[in-house]
């Protein structure tokens, strides 16, 4: 009875005593600075529920950029990646610790932030030379002024832009097609400037085109110019040889506003994409804004 009593206490010893706290989530290698810079770590180094889903979304969109990365090095070593409203430079940050840093040393890999908030760049900037990231750069500059910007250079693999405001989404494509990128990874945002457009030319259009019903209501309006727009981006990568592929980035009990274009330079026949697009411009009443989105070879 006193063998039991004893073999009864030590599975409660057992039971009682903390276990070390383990995060399967995480990588091996990653660093746990980084997590705690991004709040995903608190600076104890715990986890809790809603680090779990932070970290689960830095994967979700890191497996979608991952992929592109392997395929570039099959060819080459030495990949250029540019983030156009980098803010906090969260996603080059990831990225350089998930895929970059291993091979730091052995290639002129290099990621550059774009952010026109100079005290972001700076504290960008502190970190990266923290973390020890010699293959990443922050500029302070728009994303507009990025394309003729001789610090950048002449072609660049992928260009992403998170949540560009507005016309920055469109920047960070014309900035790609100038340098050449072989991808790019895009979710926009606040996309206000086409829903301008509809409301300006509201009665021509509704006179001409029974659809324009699908903008005639002003929330309506603002709802069809954000899905237009993101509509006429597509065509117009598909114009110059790109193959568009559409997805979310996380899901909608996360934000309204995580729409996925990813986009891959194919050389694919451009005619008919180009038609389309004007054509849709003509039929919204938006052909003022083919200077916009019909851009030269």
């Amino acid at each position: 009875m006193k063998q039991k009593q004893n073999s009864g206490k030590l599975k409660t010893e057992q039971k009682s005593k903390p276990k070390p706290e383990q995060h399967h989530e995480i990588r091996l290698g990653q660093s746990i600075e980084l997590l705690k810079e991004l709040h995903i770590l608190t600076r104890d180094g715990k986890m809790n529920q809603d680090s779990r889903r932070k970290l689960k979304q830095v994967y979700h969109l890191y497996q979608f950029i991952e992929p592109l990365l392997q395929q570039l090095r099959e060819d080459h070593s030495d990949l250029t990646l540019v983030d156009h409203g980098a803010g906090k430079s969260y996603l080059g940050f990831i990225l350089y610790d998930l895929f970059f840093k291993a091979t730091a040393s052995q290639n002129q890999s290099r990621i550059y932030g774009i952010e026109t908030r100079d005290e972001l760049v700076q504290k960008s900037v502190e970190l990266a030379t923290r973390l020890d990231f010699p293959g990443m750069s922050f500029l302070n500059l728009s994303v507009a002024d990025s394309i003729t910007s001789t610090q950048l250079p002449d072609q660049i693999d992928i260009v992403t832009a998170l949540h560009a405001c507005n016309t920055a989404t469109d920047d960070a494509i014309q900035f790609a097609l100038k340098k050449k990128a072989k991808f790019m990874v895009l979710v926009p945002c606040c996309q206000a400037e086409v829903a301008a457009e509809l409301r300006k030319h509201k009665g021509d259009a509704v006179r001409d085109n029974p659809l324009s019903e699908m903008w005639r209501h002003p929330i309506h309006t603002r709802e069809f110019g954000s899905q237009i727009t993101n509509v006429l981006r597509c065509l117009q990568l598909e114009a110059h040889g790109y193959q568009v592929r559409v997805t979310e980035l996380v899901g909608w009990e996360h934000s309204m506003k995580n729409e996925l274009i990813i986009a891959e330079y194919k050389g694919l026949p451009a005619k008919r994409p180009a038609e389309r697009l004007a054509e849709v411009l003509r039929t919204t009443g938006l052909e003022s804004m083919q200077a916009r989105f019909f851009t030269p070879h």
